[in-house]
């Protein structure tokens, strides 16, 4: 298939960048940064997740963000529900898109939340039911799906497997997620184009971590399926706690730069993204992930 001629770029770092801050992030802070987000031309952003605090402390406050934020119209501000508890919690944050999460190891699942794939893929069915029926939309994630942390290699023919069982139970678009980052090019695209050969290209989207910094090479070998919706976080921003000195999710401002280099349509300016990111890492005290980030910074000092 041709390249595609724009990408849906769904930011995803207010909730999967910034779930693995180890201090408190100011509700400010995320408010700020989500509607700078938006003011940058970002048409998906993850806003937060309904899911416990015990867990995940960082989205304990979901639905003040929520509820702080100026809604921008034409953006689609989504949230990642598990459970029943969780989408009532969206439901009543009047938010119009969830997400719900599968891995495709037994092993990742078994250690993460103590039960089969199939087991996790049960839970989901009253979720999607519910949610459907409100006329809410739901994104699947599929995470593990270029390697695992516990088992290593990961069957193709196992995320092909749990892609077609959440695209069956409702989900219209399946995020991919090389959630430790250890995938590469070739090994990227095959497991893509097996996976949208059964679902769909339009179904299939990416998501990949930049730990050995291949996640742009991966992106890049898939555009040539003809997928066109991608993950990443602005900034670099989030990481995975389960496989030492894995880094964050790819950067959006590189998204952005490769994209707009290669002609590809994001209707997201560049400049605008740098400033959102720059302000979200001067908030955390750290500097930015992104390489191109930081050469926009360095041009303009």
């Amino acid at each position: 298939m041709a390249r595609p001629a724009s990408v849906r770029i769904v930011e995803v770092g207010p909730r999967d960048g910034l779930q693995n801050e180890p201090g408190t992030v100011p509700l400010g802070a995320k408010v700020a940064l989500i509607e700078a987000l938006a003011d940058a031309g970002l048409r998906d952003i993850e806003a937060g997740s309904f899911v416990s605090p015990k867990w995940v402390p960082q989205m304990a406050d979901t639905a003040e963000v929520l509820a702080a934020l100026k809604r921008r119209p034409g953006v689609r501000y989504t949230v990642l529900t598990p459970n029943l508890k969780g989408l009532e919690q969206a439901l009543a944050a009047e938010i119009a898109e969830v997400a719900v999460f599968a891995a495709a190891s037994e092993a990742f699942s078994a250690k993460n939340i103590n039960c089969t794939i199939a087991e996790s893929l049960e839970r989901f069915v009253p979720v999607l039911d519910i949610a459907r029926a409100n006329g809410i939309a739901v994104r699947g994630y599929v995470s593990c799906v270029l390697g695992c942390p516990y088992q290593g290699e990961v069957p193709v023919a196992k995320v092909v497997e749990v892609s077609e069982a959440l695209v069956a139970m409702g989900c219209y678009e399946v995020s991919l997620g090389d959630t430790i980052g250890v995938g590469t090019p070739d090994k990227a695209k095959a497991m893509a184009k097996a996976v949208a050969d059964q679902i769909g290209v339009r179904r299939t989207a990416l998501h990949f971590h930049d730990t050995y910094g291949q996640a742009l090479a991966n992106v890049l070998a898939c555009l040539d399926l003809g997928i066109a919706s991608v993950d990443s976080a602005v900034a670099g921003l989030g990481g995975c706690p389960y496989a030492k000195g894995a880094s964050g999710n790819l950067a959006t401002e590189d998204l952005v730069y490769m994209l707009d280099g290669l002609g590809v349509e994001t209707g997201v300016d560049l400049d605008r993204l740098a400033a959102a990111g720059r302000a979200i890492t001067d908030a955390l005290g750290r500097p930015s992930a992104s390489k191109t980030a930081r050469a926009l910074a360095a041009r303009a000092g």
